[in-house]
């Protein structure tokens, strides 16, 4: 992992915190952060939230912390995570039920032919290369991903797509785009001709909005993407 990857990480004085009270503690993840452990060993996002809260409240023993939704390594953006067993299992509920409305950030360098559309495809993943493909028809074992997208300004070289998810499917937003000649910058994975310099990908959880698993009322959240030519061109 290049240098420049590594100085982008989160860490517990560094976190962007967008919100917190005590059920939920609302993240603008860097690319590059993991969520949760995996195999790689690297320390997870949820761990370094953990910390931030132990030293912040100076809380003694375990802090517990439940991840109700992930996003993938390269992406940045919006990450929710849950302060109380109670608030996770509402949390969980809201976002299995679709009942969150998430909107991305994608820059892309081939414009879909479509100034807007809604995509519908069968992803059916393949774990072994940690991918999903898109297929037109359904195909054994694959599920329905829904997208709209919309192309909101164009850059130099570049567009920016607003994306309205529909359902939460495995590198969901990537395989469609792939699928329709617009794969995102930077996502070699899927088709972008070349990598990011710090590993990441053009692609940002930009704004998050449900019914708070507590309070009862609507949140909304707003996250800035991270600071390259590209992100602050949008």
């Amino acid at each position: 992992m290049s240098k420049n990857q590594n100085h982008q990480k989160s860490t517990p004085q560094n976190l962007q915190v967008l919100y917190e009270d005590n059920h939920i503690i609302v993240i603008n993840k860097r690319p590059g952060d993991i969520v949760q452990g995996d195999k790689t060993g690297d320390v997870p996002l949820s761990e370094i939230v953990k910390l931030y809260i132990k030293k912040k409240y100076d809380k003694p023993g375990n802090v517990y912390l439940g991840v109700a939704h992930r996003l993938d390594r390269p992406t940045s953006g919006i990450v929710v995570f849950a302060r109380t067993s109670k608030a996770l299992s509402r949390l969980n509920k809201i976002f299995a039920e679709k009942e969150a409305k998430k909107t991305y950030w994608a820059i892309v360098k081939d414009p879909p032919k479509k100034k807007e559309a809604i995509l519908t495809h069968w992803l059916k993943r393949n774990p072994k290369q940690n991918k999903s493909y898109a297929h037109v028809q359904e195909i054994k074992d694959s599920k329905k991903a829904i997208l709209e997208y919309k192309i909101v300004q164009e850059l130099n070289n570049y567009y920016l797509l607003e994306i309205d998810l529909k359902t939460g499917r495995h590198h969901q937003i990537r395989a469609q785009l792939a699928a329709i000649e617009s794969p995102i910058k930077g996502d070699l994975k899927y088709g972008f001709n070349r990598s990011n310099t710090n590993g990441s990908i053009h692609l940002h959880a930009r704004q998050l909005s449900f019914i708070h698993p507590v309070s009862k009322e609507i949140v909304e959240f707003l996250a800035p993407p991270p600071s390259d030519s590209i992100w602050n061109a949008c």
